[in-house]
């Protein structure tokens, strides 16, 4: 009811996390066959009900072994299998975990539209199916996110634009295969801006996403900086 579920509950996080991509020379169905792995060292720090609690260390790793992209002119179209694996350390006793301990598989379908003039717009579609944690016996319900953004391209070096994200749960949480009450249906939306700069082969981005109308969600700020160098 736009009320804090948790009065004293904060969250902060930083997570330097490393994605490998290799474009083979393989072609599928007229699409360029690429594979690609997300290596995340994460640190938290949570307080919740009067405790507090930290840890750094490996998250889940996601892998995705059929990446198919179409690329024309002015569209781009990229299709594939995201898989979490529950790699991160994880204790139920703890506030702060790294990792999630369970798995989640994740289709993709992300598209981009550049024009001519340099106008884009982009979004990548996901939806989760997530696996019980076997030491909770807790069950996330299914979630539907897509992430967009909407920019302008100056030259061949600089883009400016805005970007975010909006997040549904689509299925009910369960507890031991009952549902809690209200099944914890989250959800939450994000915009800001960011900015892009290109030199040679490598790729620098900053962005700032703003949260808000977050239910069963944290909601707050998010920074972000992303380097692209292609080999």
């Amino acid at each position: 009811n736009g009320n804090d579920l948790i009065p004293d509950f904060k969250l902060k996080v930083a997570a330097d996390v490393l994605r490998f991509i290799h474009v083979t020379d393989y072609k599928i169905l007229g699409a360029n066959w690429a594979v690609h792995a997300f290596i995340p060292l994460v640190y938290q720090d949570v307080t919740l009900g009067g405790r507090t609690d930290d840890r750094f260390g490996l998250g889940d790793i996601i892998i995705d072994p059929i990446i198919l992209g179409w690329h024309f002119p002015n569209f781009h179209v990229t299709t594939g299998l995201d898989i979490y694996i529950p790699t991160g350390t994880y204790d139920k006793n703890r506030l702060a975990n790294p990792g999630r301990n369970y798995w989640t598989f994740q289709p993709i379908l992300a598209m981009t539209y550049l024009s001519d003039s340099g106008f884009e717009l982009s979004a990548k579609f996901m939806y989760d199916f997530n696996t019980e944690n076997s030491d909770t016996k807790y069950q996330s319900g299914q979630e539907f996110h897509v992430d967009y953004t909407i920019g302008y391209h100056i030259g061949k070096q600089w883009a400016v634009g805005l970007g975010g994200y909006y997040y549904i749960q689509t299925t009910d949480d369960k507890v031991n295969g009952v549902t809690p009450p209200d099944g914890f249906k989250g959800q939450v939306a994000a915009i800001g801006p960011q900015a892009q700069y290109s030199y040679k082969n490598m790729n620098f981005t900053l962005k700032w996403q703003y949260e808000f109308d977050a239910q069963y969600k944290p909601e707050g700020n998010k920074f972000w900086f992303n380097f692209v160098y292609a080999f």
